[in-house]
């Protein structure tokens, strides 16, 4: 199913594009995929979201390039963790490259989340967590004011090491309530001071392609 929603995703691009390449398990087929269209002619330059899938592009031939060459993108292929069918507001983030997948999809004219149908929900929350990128300096006193919020929040662990971003920074798994309000939430973390971003994507994904048991649906922000 993811395969098959990433297929359609890659079916948009065209050559000449710049294009976000996201990160996590869809968002690498769907490099795989760009992969068998370079070689079979298409032209493309891409940005990376993470250290992992710009590895992996450079494994398959897919050319990088960097915000020094190009300051707008065309299109970004990421996927999510979560889906609100209604607004297509996403949860992203259990990767662990929130910070550079939201740059990268602000800075594209469109943006296209893949998923499966699973990812697909009425309201976000609903005890899936919400990571939030924090600074490693002081990120006791960054959980102590998350945790003021009801938020519950848990540094995510590399074993029994603090996970550490490709940013440098570390991620508090806030576990969250059905969401009514992702809007208010995300202001009030962001007022926080040591919180540098959170993984609500708020009016970012212009299309979510869905693989399902019966093919793929295409759902577009109103």
């Amino acid at each position: 199913m993811k395969r098959a929603a990433a297929a359609r995703a890659v079916a948009e691009v065209e050559t000449g594009m710049v294009l976000g390449l996201g990160s996590g398990s869809t968002a690498a087929m769907a490099v795989e995929l760009l992969a068998e269209r370079i070689a079979a002619g298409l032209r493309i330059v891409g940005i990376p979201t993470s250290e992992r899938t710009a590895t992996l592009a450079r494994k398959l031939g897919v050319p990088l390039t960097s915000f020094a060459e190009h300051r707008r993108l065309d299109l970004t292929i990421d996927g999510a963790d979560q889906v609100q069918r209604e607004t297509l507001t996403l949860i992203k983030g259990g990767g662990g490259a929130l910070l550079r997948e939201k740059i990268v999809a602000a800075a594209s004219t469109r943006m296209i989340a893949v998923v499966d149908a699973t990812k697909l929900v009425d309201q976000l929350g609903g005890g899936f967590p919400l990571p939030v990128e924090i600074v490693q300096f002081g990120w006791q006193s960054v959980i102590d004011r998350l945790m003021a919020l009801g938020l519950n929040p848990r540094l995510r662990l590399t074993g029994e090491r603090p996970f550490v971003t490709d940013g440098g920074n570390h991620i508090a798994d806030c576990a969250i309530a059905a969401l009514s309000d992702p809007e208010t939430l995300s202001a009030e973390l962001s007022e926080i001071v040591g919180v540098v971003e959170t993984g609500l994507f708020i009016g970012l994904a212009s299309e979510v392609v869905v693989g399902g048991p019966d093919g793929v649906e295409i759902l577009k922000r109103r």
